[in-house]
């Protein structure tokens, strides 16, 4: 009955009006098709009404899956946009063992994280750190991200910094942004990640705390996607992380505010 309900009654004029025909020409010897035959024949083509509407589904979901891949790889392959002049920044050279990239620090719309972010790079407690984890989609989906930093290290790490919400900065996880990586809100100390691509899910929303973006990237993007693309240990790392750590990691050799021009 389920199955019937989708279906118009102006879907069953065609059937019907066939299987009604041979009735009106039918020869005298010849016996009418019975009720069963007829249903039978409404239930076939109803099968196979159906089965044309599925494959039409499917093709839409698969035509709508490519379109959304090829979003996502053009944003992935973009630069980064640049920072709003109306905000005040600082720039912070990170040079690592593939090369260096610059970042776009927000301090004033991120104060409290960026102060943290900007404690370790004055303090050299960067230097010497590496990059030790690349997430990528498994079903290829474009998208991702890298994560380096003190990897709670005591000798290095500074107390945890207070949650600073995406919601409250207005900052987005989009291609290129840095943001702090955190077991919960307000336990973040040194680690952070890079997207690259597109992980708004990380945004704060009404119901989540999200993660604290902080800045973004504005030169050297392709030194980012090349860690993102370094080979990766498939045993090593627990629970999740599983699979995503880099092996050999990415040096991070220096952190260091850039030269005022």
């Amino acid at each position: 009955m389920c199955a019937m309900s989708i279906w118009s009654p102006s879907r069953f004029a065609l059937p019907l009006a066939l299987l009604a025909a041979p009735l009106l020409f039918v020869a005298p010897s010849q016996a009418a098709p019975s009720e069963a035959e007829i249903q039978a024949r409404i239930e076939a083509e109803l099968a196979k009404q159906a089965k044309a509407d599925e494959e039409a589904r499917a093709a839409r979901a698969a035509a709508d899956l490519e379109a959304q891949r090829k979003a996502e790889a053009a944003a992935a392959a973009a630069p980064p946009a640049p920072p709003d002049p109306a905000y005040r920044t600082v720039m912070v050279v990170v040079t690592t063992s593939l090369g260096p990239f610059t970042l776009a620090i927000e301090e004033e719309r991120a104060p409290v994280t960026s102060a943290n972010f900007l404690a370790y790079v004055d303090q050299k407690r960067l230097d010497g750190t590496a990059f030790y984890r690349s997430f990528k989609w498994d079903n290829g989906m474009p998208g991702g991200f890298i994560q380096g930093g003190t990897q709670n290290d005591p000798k290095r790490i500074l107390k945890p910094v207070p949650h600073e919400p995406t919601s409250k900065t207005g900052l987005s996880h989009t291609n290129g942004a840095i943001s702090m990586a955190q077991a919960a809100p307000g336990t973040a100390t040194g680690d952070f990640f890079i997207i690259v691509g597109e992980m708004k899910g990380f945004d704060a929303t009404a119901t989540e705390p999200g993660f604290a973006a902080f800045g973004r990237v504005v030169q050297g993007m392709e030194v980012v996607r090349q860690i993102a693309d370094a080979p990766r240990s498939p045993t090593k790392g627990e629970g999740v992380m599983k699979g995503q750590m880099l092996e050999p990691q990415v040096k991070i050799i220096t952190a260091r505010r850039a030269l005022a021009q």
